[in-house]
């Protein structure tokens, strides 16, 4: 096959095909993390974006390039996961703008939108850093206008935008020098060559079936995925539908749907009524409130196999109709009145989210390292919070651009992204919140501390490499100060000693310990002696987070 024009179906068929490439070879684009730290997830978070821009255009048939751009856009915008998601995502939303209007595209159009891409990547990154990414899209671009025309092929088109990208990202090394002291290349770039790659194997008839997950990728994506409903809440309410709000069937099934399974959505103009199976009964109702007061509640705990009736208010008109589940009641939850703030923030780890919640936040997203959020999973979030001014901590560097994303998608509250990119700038950031401020003073005051504390991590190296100076053997443990790997030893508790030196001077005041699950009590106990007769004017405090990939997460200010 060898098109003059492309139309929808074409469009579509291309661009699915290079989003299961990627996703049958992300785990090797995993591996040219920079860092040798198990947290290397650039193609899990790529591919993932890219099937949600997949799965938006899965039903259309026999559309324009319209059409199936613009749904193409909104499913990546929405699904972008990690920095390389959502620059990937602006990249496509980019190239979905050059055929407004059109039925089909040809091969300068389709270059036109190419182009339009990278110039919206490299609008949404704040300080664009060339050797990744961008420059590996933005040099191909470049390359493959100079040959297209009205009446080219875009296979040869595509050819040769393929053969730059290659060229551009085998020289990403020479632009950063993190690259070739860790001898790899761009792994967004790389990323990038995959989905190329695959959409001009189907220009030329070549289609890919997704491969079967690995046990290890089953593991990944449930992280991201409802628990199964054998156990779990049956939740059911009946709202009062507010005319003054815009109720819209399809967009709450979508919501219910992240959250559990199930789902049966009754309305007509007045009420709708709502039956859903999830582990989150409080936040399908926050969901439902927002559409207008509750004339019925019923939640039964599908787990703990009792009866037990929890709340049930009546209506004007009798008791509602019940959904015949089999299974019993016990569970107490809190409908949230509106508040002036609602906190969100995205952690991994029983002790750690239950240490957040306790200090204020309303609703954790689970994830972190290796398991970042999509956009869509931060407005949903917000959307289950019941306040005027949302703050969300992203507490990962590869989580805060998808935050900043949601946010500029959300108009009916005010949403502040911290810059807070670890858990312990994130932890700090939330020890000055204070509810009775007004707005501008307490994000000040938080920003303040997000500056000021340094953000210690130990986790332990998948491979051998040389950074920073330090020769790191696979298995080792290494310790990060604030991004800079300081310590890389084959003892864990030597190397969060070294990593606790390397924080810790005479002006700290307080040292907080977050320590993993797989972390024993008196491996801290001896951590906290040594700091104790070494830095005897330090505070010291010990969380158990029960928190994976790293040992241990310090904070100190």
């Amino acid at each position: 096959m060898s098109p003059k024009v492309i139309d929808g179906n074409l469009l579509k068929a291309i661009i699915k095909n290079g989003s299961i490439k990627l996703k049958n070879n992300h785990q090797m684009i995993n591996d040219l993390n920079v860092f040798p730290v198990p947290d290397g997830d650039t193609g899990s978070n790529m591919q993932s974006t890219m099937m949600s821009g997949v799965n938006s255009i899965e039903s259309f048939e026999d559309e324009s390039v319209e059409k199936i751009g613009k749904a193409l856009s909104r499913g990546l915008l929405m699904g972008a996961r990690g920095n390389s998601g959502v620059i990937l995502s602006q990249l496509f939303s980019g190239f979905a703008k050059a055929f407004k209007d059109l039925t089909t595209a040809n091969s300068v159009q389709f270059v036109n939108g190419l182009k339009y891409g990278v110039e919206q990547a490299y609008g949404a990154v704040i300080n664009p850093v060339e050797g990744t990414i961008l420059t590996v899209a933005r040099e191909a671009v470049d390359e493959a206008a100079k040959i297209a025309k009205d009446d080219s092929d875009l296979l040869e088109v595509m050819k040769t935008y393929l053969h730059e990208a290659n060229a551009s990202l085998k020289r990403t090394p020479d632009l950063l020098p993190v690259l070739k002291e860790s001898g790899v290349v761009d792994s967004g770039g790389a990323g990038l060559i995959i989905i190329v790659e695959g959409m001009l194997d189907a220009l030329e008839g070549k289609l890919y079936e997704e491969t079967k997950p690995s046990r290890r990728d089953k593991k990944a994506a449930h992280a991201f995925e409802t628990e199964d409903t054998e156990f779990g809440y049956c939740t059911e309410f009946i709202i009062q539908l507010d005319p003054e709000k815009k109720f819209n069937k399809d967009k709450l099934v979508k919501q219910l749907g992240r959250l559990g399974d199930s789902i049966v959505v009754v309305a007509d103009e007045e009420i709708c009524k709502v039956h859903v199976h999830t582990e989150k009964p409080g936040d399908a109702l926050n969901i439902g409130q927002i559409y207008g007061e509750f004339a019925n509640l019923k939640i039964e705990n599908m787990t703990m196999q009792h009866t037990e009736t929890l709340l049930h208010s009546s209506q004007a008109n009798g008791d509602a109709d019940t959904h015949e589940c089999g299974h019993d009641h016990g569970h107490d939850f809190h409908v949230d009145v509106k508040k002036k703030y609602g906190i969100i923030t995205v952690v991994n780890g029983s002790g750690l989210k239950a240490m957040f919640e306790e200090m204020g936040v309303n609703h954790v997203i689970d994830g972190g390292q290796t398991m970042n959020p999509s956009t869509q999973d931060f407005v949903d979030a917000v959307e289950t919070v019941n306040a005027d001014n949302i703050l969300i901590i992203p507490n990962n560097k590869n989580v805060f651009l998808s935050a900043e994303h949601a946010a500029k998608n959300i108009d009916d509250k005010n949403v502040i992204v911290l810059p807070a990119k670890t858990i312990p700038q994130g932890y700090a950031s939330l020890t000055m919140f204070d509810a009775n401020q007004e707005l501008e003073d307490t994000v000040e005051e938080m920003k303040e501390l997000i500056d000021h504390v340094k953000s210690g991590e130990v986790t332990y190296a998948v491979r051998d490499t040389k950074i920073n100076g330090l020769e790191i053997k696979k298995d080792d443990y290494l310790g990060i100060d604030n991004g800079k790997i300081v310590a890389s030893k084959a003892d864990r508790y030597e190397t969060v000693q070294a990593l606790a030196d390397s924080l810790l001077d005479d002006e700290s005041e307080i040292i907080t310990i977050m320590y993993g699950k797989d972390v024993d009590q008196d491996e801290v106990d001896k951590l906290v002696n040594y700091i104790e007769t070494t830095y005897p004017e330090v505070e010291i405090e010990t969380i158990d987070g029960n928190q994976d990939i790293y040992a241990y997460l310090l904070a100190v200010e």
